[in-house]
């Protein structure tokens, strides 16, 4: 059975689910999805978002975090909050046997989370803690110079956990408002499944959420990236180089042509030995153990990048192929070796991208969350057997604008 659309009515606003019934393990899958409430919500916060989801991780304020763990965990019950950029979640799973205990912890979570201040101070001092090792992380430091450069002036050009300073100035007033903001109908969509009826499901959230406010829609901000290319080195006591890079990408999710950009970034740099940039970058060269590019194409914002990590005499050599890889590509296209390849392995392995019930309900959302038709996959498969050499060479010429990429460097 594949996945439904539905809509339950609670305090009349018309909320979506997401719903797949599958009996083949006794077990619930349940996500409350809230649009729009991620980290784009920090505002001048930074890691708030991330911040909110470990507070909420921590149990309700009854029992503290210590008891309300035990309680889950002896009833084999998973409840967890995270935290994307578009997107804030809560999960729960668990066995068919304990379904009604593990909505009456869901409600209890929505209605009494851990709002004490000793909780803030130790999530703090963690998140403090790991945020200095990451200091010493340095495609995590490559990583976020590269979006700050990028997206400069926007909430993508700040990391989603934080920084030293955002993370101590945040009060457990701001956690409240936080949350208090996202914790709404309007902008939520419910994703279930497993050995479970639908009628079940639909009782149980009625009950869950009906204190929650109904709030207003958020309209999701769109970015693009204005930089012009820019190259921003860090030097470090690091004994290799790691570079980073990306450009602008033209593209939405709901653009018809989005199968191409998927064969062509597989091409790139995202099909491992297969793709331009390893076999180039190491194969023939040997300047990097791994090298890899892909385009992301989201509803807030879409580019494409890439990573490598080589010695550091090799870093300049490395920068140059990058681009010149990238430039060739754009300007000569692929071959038909390498589209047949690459059709050869995305129609082969669909399959395995549906084989659990996670995978097809996290495929759901994301087809019903970007626009989408819940046939789309099957679309696209077939769109990409036809595809023509030319068809998709004329379509990367008209990505001029991958070729002004932005390089984030750090070496020593």
């Amino acid at each position: 059975m594949s996945a439904q659309i539905k809509h339950i009515n609670i305090n009349n606003v018309e909320v979506p689910v997401i719903f797949e019934k599958q009996t083949s393990l006794p077990i619930l899958n349940l996500q409350l999805v809230f649009q729009n409430s991620g980290s784009i919500q920090d505002n001048k916060l930074n890691g708030i978002a991330s911040f909110s989801a470990k507070l909420l991780n921590e149990g309700t304020k009854k029992l503290g975090s210590t008891k309300f763990a035990s309680k889950l965990e002896s009833n084999a019950i998973s409840l967890n909050a995270t935290s994307g950029f578009e997107t804030f979640v809560i999960e729960l799973s668990s066995l068919k046997e304990v379904n009604n205990k593990a909505f009456n912890y869901l409600e209890d979570l929505l209605k009494d989370p851990n709002y004490d201040k000793s909780v803030v101070e130790k999530i703090k001092t963690i998140q403090i803690g790991s945020l200095k090792r990451k200091q010493n992380d340095y495609d995590y430091v490559a990583k976020n110079q590269l979006k700050k450069v990028l997206f400069k002036d926007t909430p993508l050009e700040n990391p989603s956990s934080g920084t030293i300073e955002s993370i101590s100035k945040i009060k457990l007033s701001n956690i409240k408002d936080f949350i208090s903001n996202t914790f709404n109908l309007s902008n939520l969509i419910i994703v279930a499944g497993g050995d479970v009826k639908y009628s079940e499901i639909e009782s149980k959230l009625k009950e869950v959420l009906k204190n929650l406010p109904t709030g207003k829609k958020r309209e999701l901000k769109s970015f693009e990236i204005t930089a012009k290319p820019t190259t921003k080195e860090l030097l470090k006591d690091t004994q290799q180089a790691y570079i980073y890079f990306g450009s602008k990408f033209n593209a939405n999710p709901t653009n018809k042509d989005n199968y191409m950009a998927k064969v062509a970034s597989f091409i790139l740099g995202g099909s491992g030995f297969g793709s331009r940039l390893m076999e180039e970058i190491r194969v023939k060269r040997g300047l990097a153990y791994s090298a890899y590019g892909y385009v992301s194409i989201n509803k807030s914002h879409s580019y494409f990048t890439g990573y490598l990590q080589t010695k550091l005499e090799s870093a300049k050599e490395a920068k140059e192929l990058v681009s010149k890889i990238v430039d060739e590509f754009v300007q000569k296209g692929v071959t038909q070796d390498e589209l047949d390849s690459a059709k050869n392995f995305l129609l082969g392995s669909e399959p395995l991208r549906t084989e659990t019930l996670a995978q097809r309900l996290g495929r759901a959302f994301n087809l019903y969350y970007k626009g989408l038709e819940q046939d789309y996959p099957k679309k696209e498969l077939e769109k990409i057997q036809n595809l023509k050499l030319d068809d998709l060479n004329d379509y990367i010429k008209s990505h001029k604008e991958i070729i002004n990429l932005s390089f984030s460097i750090v070496r020593k």
